[in-house]
């Protein structure tokens, strides 16, 4: 027997069984693993069963709402383009009509550098004002824009004037000249209405 004892000091979880063998026995510690697995297993199913009752994924709403932003943008580009209301639009003030003052006619010898014969150049110009009121105040300062056309002229030679090129810059330039010799009024244009070289 004193082996029996000491096999049942040492067995621990080992006990005696019929006809004298010791049976190991299970372990408590499978019994708490099942435990744990059916607890798990009922999570899984209420978790399965609660995942169906869970928001919508991220990506199907995005979906929706990026198809509501297309439908409402194009909605309302229709709206804007096919609309047409029934207002009047207020009629566009009618311009005011050009008034012309008349400039004497200029004639002046033209500049020619080697030259035995002398050209002259016939100018007549008239000054396209933007109001009737510019009439009165540039008539006062007239000699001061004839003598801004005679001392410019002068200096042209005849190739200046050839073209319609030439004609151009000479009209740009007088006109600025105008503005100067007239400042602070201004003039719109200078036309031609007549102009020779001979």
């Amino acid at each position: 027997m004193p082996a029996a004892s000491h096999g049942a000091a040492n067995a621990g979880p080992i006990g005696r069984g019929a006809g004298g063998f010791t049976m190991a026995s299970k372990p408590k510690v499978a019994a708490s693993e099942a435990e744990e697995d059916a607890a798990e297993t009922s999570e899984k199913t209420e978790g399965e069963a609660a995942e169906p009752k869970r928001k919508l994924p991220l990506r199907l709403i995005l979906m929706a709402v990026g198809a509501l932003v297309v439908l409402g943008g194009g909605g309302a580009t229709a709206f804007l383009f096919m609309h047409h209301p029934e207002e009047e639009k207020p009629a566009a003030p009618a311009p005011k009509p050009a008034v012309f003052l008349d400039v004497p006619e200029v004639l002046v010898n033209l500049s020619n550098t080697g030259s035995d014969r002398t050209q002259y150049l016939k100018v007549k110009v008239v000054l396209e004002l933007s109001d009737q009121s510019l009439t009165q105040q540039i008539q006062p300062v007239m000699p001061r824009v004839m003598d801004t056309f005679q001392t410019y002229l002068r200096e042209l030679r005849p190739t200046d004037l050839d073209g319609s090129a030439g004609l151009y810059r000479l009209k740009e330039e007088l006109t600025r000249r105008v503005n100067i010799a007239i400042a602070p009024n201004k003039v719109n244009a200078v036309l031609f209405k007549e102009i020779v070289v001979q």
